[in-house]
């Protein structure tokens, strides 16, 4: 049998912000790879709240809590390139998505079909989201924020920090 090298993933995100639920999909999908990229997307179309380096500073705080618990290997960059591409520059075999809601799973199935085509080599895992992070999302995070509501169940204190400071709150 040929030697191959570690198994790397690829999670891609807005991250605007990193929610608790995020981090649950982190955890469990960088058990099933050797390596875990974190990719924060640039996505200005969203008009993210945070920049992009904050949000590279918020996740890279934020996960590695869970290397050092798991032992794993994960790393944080960002990325404003087509995401197989990205992938495939990093050397990622897996593409990691996390599934809320059945919303979700249309665009993810789309997602999958157009990715898939681009690049057949890269295989895209699906992970469902645990029962207490399926309603968190981050554009919901941030309107409760905005709105002065209390975020802190759905993001880590450093992120809620990031946050309130963005708000002026």
């Amino acid at each position: 049998m040929a030697e191959t090298g570690p198994r790397t993933g690829f999670y891609p995100g807005t991250f605007d912000p990193v929610t608790t639920g995020h981090l649950d999909i982190v955890e469990r999908a960088a058990r099933l790879v050797d390596r875990l990229i974190v990719g924060v997307a640039e996505n200005s179309g969203k008009q993210p709240l945070m920049s992009l380096d904050e949000r590279i500073t918020c996740v890279t705080e934020e996960t590695r809590p869970i290397a050092e618990r798991t032992g794993s290997q994960i790393s944080v960059i960002g990325f404003g390139n087509l995401l197989v591409e990205e992938a495939r520059s990093r050397g990622a075999s897996v593409i990691v998505r996390g599934l809320r809601v059945v919303t979700d799973f249309d665009y993810e199935v789309q997602m999958f079909g157009m990715n898939h085509h681009l690049a057949p080599d890269i295989e895209t895992v699906f992970l469902m989201a645990t029962e207490r992070g399926q309603y968190i999302s981050s554009r919901l995070v941030k309107e409760v924020a905005r709105l002065g509501g209390d975020i802190t169940s759905f993001v880590p204190p450093f992120t809620r920090q990031r946050i309130m400071a963005r708000l002026g709150t």
